[in-house]
């Protein structure tokens, strides 16, 4: 017993001095992350606010492409608000992937479409594309693909090879586009031709009134899981792809929203159907092609194209939602392992790649690791319980700060106003999403690796609600 004590002892010495070098190295992270987002933001708004833009009408071809399963609910929503972006030179691509709901009905009604037989060009694999709709008497010509069920990357393959212009943006059946959000997201390529590939930010639509295309009236969810995520949103996704974005090292443009070179990708191999997390994978690929043919190139990150989308409501459909996205990281990462410490990738494999290897694959072993063997210790009595309650207390009120820092930047910069309500909500809620939703999204990754092998084509959709776009769609059916 004296033996096991002591071996004890050094394990969990051994185990301390681990989690103390993971957690400075991720609250360092974390620092770096709200530090240069909130600058680069603030950046942008004295940009806004100084610079005298004048009116163009150059305009880059771009082709949205919006894969649709099942979405009856609101895609008529959807594709009427693209109608109204703040952009000349652009068609609108929905590819209806087998849905088995009157999502296909819907669009032909609202928009008057005709079926029309034209051949289309396959230079990437799909499947079989039964039949094609057109409307052409709107402000930009609408197309409907219905096809045979193959999943949300076979979709993008057919929306690409049915598509007219040199640069495509994909983006999701219960998203909308912010009215000038094309237009932003283009402005990189019009002034650097190295620019391969552009994300714009996905923001959380829940508590949101859209007029015109623009902020009416912005409050928190009244949900305590969605007010949560949107803390989580601008910590995680708005400030760490601002700072991966200041060394080309951004190994992700969300499938909500994305502006790619069509070129390019049909020359990598175009989407991958063989993984649920199709958005990093098409990245990654972009970056290894790219360097394996010595193009010169960039992927960029626009935080002023802003694309709202709706959060899981319910903790089913976040739990199911986060699992997905690690099972999609989990084949990413496996695919391209190659990346793994490799100096032929630069800051991309140094930085970039590790840190999704530890502190986003990998993080759910650890942290559980980490729980289990304070449990061990409290057990055999060598658990200080005031330092490591102490040390808790830290960890979560410097992340709840960080937490503040972003939402809060993020709000200064869009000129949003926060009533009272929401400020106090903002504070009392950053403590708990920094414990208590963290740990359930752990639980949620941890768990996309039990049965991977048989699951690990699984597409987990999760449930949508209404969203409020201001839009009268029997109006809408009249003026389009």
């Amino acid at each position: 017993m004296y033996q096991f004590i002591e071996f004890a002892k050094v394990f969990l010495a051994i185990v301390n001095f681990f989690f103390v070098i993971y957690l400075i190295g991720y609250s360092t992270y974390l620092f770096l992350c709200a530090t240069v987002g909130s600058y680069v933001l603030y950046k942008y708004r004295n940009y806004r606010k100084l610079s005298n833009r004048l009116s163009h009408e150059y305009y880059v071809p771009v082709s949205i492409l919006v894969p649709a399963y099942n979405e009856e609910l609101n895609i008529v929503e959807t594709i009427y608000s693209l109608l109204d972006l703040n952009y000349k030179l652009y068609e609108i691509i929905v590819i209806d992937d087998g849905s088995t709901d009157d999502t296909s009905k819907k669009l032909i009604k609202y928009f008057k479409m005709t079926k029309v037989d034209r051949p289309i060009h396959r230079q990437l694999k799909c499947a079989n594309i039964k039949e094609i709709y057109e409307a052409n008497d709107k402000k930009v010509k609408i197309t409907l693909l219905v096809k045979e069920n193959g999943g949300k990357a076979d979709a993008l393959n057919a929306g690409i090879n049915a598509s007219n212009f040199p640069y495509f943006t994909c983006m999701d059946a219960d998203s909308m586009l912010q009215k000038d959000a094309l237009e932003n997201v283009v402005r990189p390529i019009l002034s650097d031709d190295r620019v391969v590939a552009c994300g714009g930010i996905v923001r959380i639509s829940n508590g949101l009134k859209l007029e015109d295309g623009y902020i009416n009236e912005y409050h928190l969810p009244k949900g305590i899981l969605t007010s949560m995520q949107v803390l989580e949103y601008d910590r995680s996704f708005l400030a760490s792809r601002i700072l991966f974005d200041q060394f080309n090292g951004n190994l992700i443009i969300s499938g909500a929203f994305g502006l790619f070179k069509k070129d390019i990708v049909i020359a990598a191999g175009g989407y991958d159907a063989d993984t649920v997390g199709e958005d990093f994978e098409l990245v990654i690929k972009l970056h290894v092609f790219c360097r394996m043919h010595n193009i010169d190139y960039i992927i960029k990150y626009i935080p002023e194209a802003i694309c709202w989308s709706q959060a899981p409501s319910n903790f089913r459909s976040l739990f199911k939602q986060r699992r997905r996205w690690n099972k999609g990281l989990l084949q990413g990462m496996l695919k391209y392992k190659e990346l793994f410490i490799n100096p032929k990738y630069g800051l991309i494999s140094m930085i970039s790649f590790l840190y999704f290897l530890i502190y986003e694959l990998l993080s759910p072993f650890i942290e559980i690791f980490g729980i289990l063997t304070m449990i061990l210790a409290y057990f055999l009595d060598l658990l200080n319980v005031p330092f490591m309650l102490m040390f808790m207390l830290i960890y979560i009120l410097f992340g709840a700060i960080l937490s503040l820092c972003t939402f809060f930047a993020r709000v200064h910069v869009e000129n949003i106003k926060l009533s009272f309500r929401d400020v106090v909500k903002a504070i009392l809620l950053c403590g708990l999403e920094i414990t208590v939703l963290r740990f359930f999204i752990l639980i949620a990754r941890f768990s996309a690796f039990i049965g991977y092998k048989k699951k690990r084509k699984v597409w987990d959709h999760v449930d949508r609600t209404k969203i409020d776009y201001n839009i009268d769609i029997n109006t809408a059916e009249e003026e389009t």
